[in-house]
Order: structure tokens, then sequence, then C-alpha cells
């Protein structure tokens, strides 16, 4: 009885097929996963020099 709905509704709703777009090329808009890697390395090494180059050596209570 829990499943006579739901097989009723499966018979009404007929399986369409879908159709789909040729694709000609990639989008060249996301850039390459090298490029992302290489950006993400440098701003990790510009985060770590700021970090070991600062002389903020001082403790902060007296």
């Amino acid at each position: 009885m829990a499943a006579l709905p739901v097989a009723a509704q499966a018979a009404q709703a007929a399986p369409m097929p879908r159709a789909s777009a040729p694709i000609s090329d990639e989008s060249e808009l996301g850039g390459s996963d090298l490029v992302r890697a290489l950006i993400i390395v440098l701003i990790g090494a510009i985060g770590m020099g700021v970090l070991l180059l600062s002389d903020d050596d001082a403790p902060v209570s007296p």
C-alpha cells in the first residue's frame, strides 16, 4: 500500500529523452590548475616571509 502512490506517479510521468548541446571547446575563463596552484603558493610564500621577517618580538604585557 505504501508503494501504490509512487507507482501511480511513475506511470503518469513518461520519461522524456534529454537533449544535450554539443561542446566544441572548454571554457577559458577559469584558468588552469597550474596557475591557481602557483598563485596559492605565492600567497603562502609572501605570508611566511612577512611572518619571518617581522621584528615584532617584544612581549605584549609589561
